[in-house]
């Protein structure tokens, strides 16, 4: 630090504590070209786990903010019983104070718009992140029956000639992704010969040679995806 500088920080400590506030907090979030995770419908749990992979490789800190509150937040209680919050007196507490703001307005900008309203006046991110739980997790009798409808989803698949190898390997990923969130995605060998069965009849004679080969049980499903592909030119 230059002696000017230095001079400069202790005429106007406050200036310097902001700037150093600032520098501190400024995270890698604008950066981040990762695409942001919006809430769909039906896709908390989807939701869930990619907004904390983006708000951590972003910043931990905005996460740990997130998932353990802002316990340098001061609060009071007034006359009336109402709980007052306390402006940041210290560094460290004006750097918590804006990590949870900018956290606070992920969680809000991650939501569909007919419901940012629904959780707008709540000042805590981890209160909003608890509460959009709540709200689209959905409770024990909700996810047994969205697993059943998964279930029967995966029973009838079927791939239409017109959908194609690729078309149809995305929506039967999504089904598997969805079964998996709920705990009850069925192992390697079943969704292999599932999908299999349920491509066209064009691909009948791969699908009798690859069962034929075995293997099926230690082979993910990407793999045999890939391994069609390889295929798929001969198939056409």
């Amino acid at each position: 630090m230059t002696s000017s500088s230095a001079d400069e920080s202790q005429n106007h400590p406050e200036k310097t504590q902001t700037q150093n506030v600032q520098q501190i907090v400024t995270t890698t979030v604008s950066n981040n070209n990762a695409k942001f995770p919006y809430l769909k419908k039906d896709e908390y749990e989807t939701w869930a786990m990619k907004m904390e992979y983006w708000i951590m490789n972003s910043d931990h800190h905005l996460w740990n903010v997130v998932l353990n509150g802002n316990i340098k937040k001061n609060v009071r209680t007034d006359p009336k019983g109402n709980i007052i919050i306390l402006p940041p007196v210290s560094t460290e507490e004006q750097i918590v104070v804006q990590r949870e703001t900018k956290a606070r307005t992920l969680l809000l900008q991650s939501l569909p718009e007919d419901h940012m309203g629904n959780f707008h006046h709540l000042d805590d991110a981890r209160d909003i992140w608890l509460a959009v739980k709540a709200r689209f997790g959905g409770n024990e009798e909700s996810k047994k029956m969205r697993k059943s409808m998964l279930k029967q989803e995966f029973q009838e698949f079927r791939v239409s000639e017109d959908e194609g190898l690729h078309k149809g390997y995305d929506r039967f990923q999504k089904i598997l992704s969805q079964l998996n969130q709920l705990q009850a995605k069925p192992d390697n060998e079943d969704c292999n010969i599932k999908f299999l069965r349920a491509l066209p009849s064009s691909w009948s004679q791969v699908a009798i040679t690859l069962k034929a080969k075995g293997g099926l049980d230690y082979l993910n499903f990407d793999d045999l995806y890939n391994k069609l592909k390889s295929l798929e030119i001969d198939i056409k």
